[in-house]
């Protein structure tokens, strides 16, 4: 089952499957460590729903909920 990174539920740890959206945007994701195949754990999510603290290669990183959406994961 896939959904997107926003969508998975606090303590939960999921795998990235594909990254969407285009150029600059994917580039800056990529950047921050999330790239296919990664495990990433959801710590946090802020009261709105945005900003998301996850894990990701053993660092801690925020992402905007609209970045969170173009990763798409596995549970």
């Amino acid at each position: 089952m896939t959904t997107n990174l926003r969508e998975v539920k606090i303590g939960s740890v999921c795998k990235v499957v594909k990254l969407h959206g285009e150029g600059a945007v994917k580039r800056r994701i990529m950047d921050m460590g999330i790239t296919k195949g990664v495990e990433v754990y959801v710590r946090k999510v802020a009261p709105l729903g945005d900003p998301i603290e996850v894990t990701v290669r053993g660092y801690e990183l925020s992402l905007r909920k609209a970045d969170a959406e173009m990763v798409e994961v596995t549970l």
